[in-house]
């Protein structure tokens, strides 16, 4: 396990998110730096915490006045002009180093001068830099979309402003940096997400359904794993809920189950036991996708995104090139499952938490010193 490095022994750390109301793939990474940093203060707009793991309860979260109008997901979209305000309230003049994980606002931050800021960004604020794309399939009230517009202008030009507090980018992804470079017109290191292979296992024993583990929403196109299971008659299940659940089921004909919501370990099983994963959508990075590897299971995923640098063609897994049901289709009807579950493992193992650990420790230091230097000779 990656030991915090001598030059960042002793100094005040701390960190900041987003918002603890959901989990997802981003909140999966902020575990991994509270495991890295035990201990030190995690500041986030708001905390749901009915609806975030048990690990957060020995956390020491703190919100900001957002919090006290409500936590709730539902909730805290409609407040979304209030949160560059709510980061710009925390008073972080007390420490060394903040690090930052954020696909949205935590970024925008003040920090004084001789603090070093590293932002681990897994994507430009998504909604704001691809506006268009995001809202395609969002089914948005006729209002929202005539006052959103205008507040994306306004929001883009504080985000970009708030990219340029940072003092280090690390991007999530490659595909993540080249965005960094465009919209905010920065320099980033590259570090990809981890995931924990220890916790995933092959299994012998195989089930017939193809699988997609997602958040269900619009912008994810589950829909298109469902309607080509429809055309071709093959089982799939889905676990997850989200906004476009009841959508989605009454698009699925009785080969498409929907678990919703299911325990890590079952979760796990699914994983283990599928033919292969299905990745429809278009993802900054993803994790699933390296999950099923570590299951020992395939991948089949649109051709675009993080999936680029999680899959292997032909070695752990098969792309379809267009995002629409003949392409994904055509990769389901020629898929014929025969892959080395070893050989998966070992891919899945490149992106393992003790290497995104020391790789991190290495990044912060180097960069920390960096600063260091810079202002306090």
């Amino acid at each position: 396990m990656a030991e915090l490095p001598p030059e960042l022994e002793g100094i005040r750390i701390a960190l900041v998110h987003d918002y603890l109301n959901q989990n997802g793939g981003a909140e999966k990474v902020a575990e991994v730096f509270v495991s890295m940093f035990a201990g030190v203060p995690f500041y986030t707009s708001v905390y749901d915490r009915d609806r975030m793991p048990d690990i957060w309860r020995s956390v020491d979260v703190r919100t900001t006045f957002l919090q006290r109008i409500s936590p709730r997901l539902s909730v805290a979209k409609a407040l979304l002009p209030f949160y560059p305000t709510a980061f710009e309230s925390l008073d972080l003049r007390a420490y060394d180093l903040v690090i930052s994980n954020t696909t949205a606002f935590a970024k925008g931050v003040l920090t004084r001068p001789e603090t070093c800021h590293i932002c681990y960004c897994h994507n430009p604020t998504r909604f704001l830099w691809n506006y268009r794309s995001y809202i395609e399939y969002e089914h948005l009230p006729k209002g929202a979309t005539r006052v959103l517009p205008w507040l994306a202008t306004a929001m883009r030009s504080w985000d970009y402003t708030a990219a340029q507090r940072v003092d280090y980018f690390v991007a999530g992804s490659f595909n993540a940096a080249r965005r960094i470079a465009k919209f905010y017109r920065r320099k980033s290191d590259v570090l990809q997400p981890p995931i924990d292979t220890s916790q995933y296992r092959a299994s012998e024993r195989l089930g017939d359904y193809f699988l997609v583990v997602a958040r269900l929403q619009p912008y994810k196109r589950i829909d298109l794993a469902i309607k080509a299971c429809n055309q071709l008659n093959l089982p799939l299940h889905v676990v997850g809920d989200g906004p476009d659940r009841a959508r989605l089921q009454a698009l699925a004909g009785p080969t498409v189950r929907f678990l919703g919501r299911v325990p890590d370990d079952e979760v796990k099983r699914q994983l283990a036991s599928c033919r292969g994963l299905i990745f429809t959508g278009e993802e900054d990075f993803g994790l699933t996708p390296l999950e099923a590897q570590a299951s020992g299971r395939p991948v089949i995923a649109f051709a675009a995104g993080g999936a680029l640098e999680t899959v292997q063609e032909g070695v752990t897994g098969v792309f379809f090139r267009q995002q629409s049901v003949a392409s994904l289709s055509d990769a389901l009807s020629s898929f014929n499952g025969k892959y080395d579950s070893w050989v998966l493992q070992a891919h899945a193992k490149a992106f393992d938490v003790a290497v995104f650990k020391r790789r991190m420790f290495a990044l912060v230091a180097r960069r920390y010193t960096e600063h260091r230097t810079r202002y306090l000779p």
